[in-house]
């Protein structure tokens, strides 16, 4: 069964910081390219980061630039999304995915495994 878990969400005042971290189970996410996407109540979902399998391709939203940095544990078969400086715009729920034929980003829009997501809220 392919199965994430995300975890370390939480409520952070504006220009806090949260690390969220995405353990994968049954399969070895070191092969895949991962990535993260929000969605808030009301609106779109919208894809935050993407990194290729290598670690040497990443993507990050306009939304996020310099505040948001993904990385990968492949000892772990974690991600992470470290989260500095957020927003109360940053407020939604974050799932990490991927895709099984997926070693890069380019199908980031299409990514078809998800985890259950963890609920980031930022308000003073």
């Amino acid at each position: 069964q392919v199965q994430f878990k995300e975890s370390g969400g939480g409520l952070v005042q504006p220009g806090g910081s949260l690390k969220l971290s995405c353990a994968a189970s049954a399969f070895t996410l070191g092969y895949l390219a991962v990535g993260w996407y929000r969605q808030a109540p009301g609106k779109e979902r919208e894809g935050v980061s993407c990194m290729s399998r290598d670690a040497k391709t990443t993507f990050y939203a306009d939304s996020v630039k310099g505040r948001f940095t993904i990385s990968r544990d492949n000892a772990k078969n974690s991600a992470y999304l470290q989260m500095n400086s957020l927003k109360p715009e940053d407020t939604a729920t974050y799932y990490c995915a991927t895709d099984l034929y997926s070693t890069d980003c380019q199908r980031f829009d299409r990514f078809s495994l998800w985890g259950q997501g963890t609920q980031v809220n930022v308000s003073s």
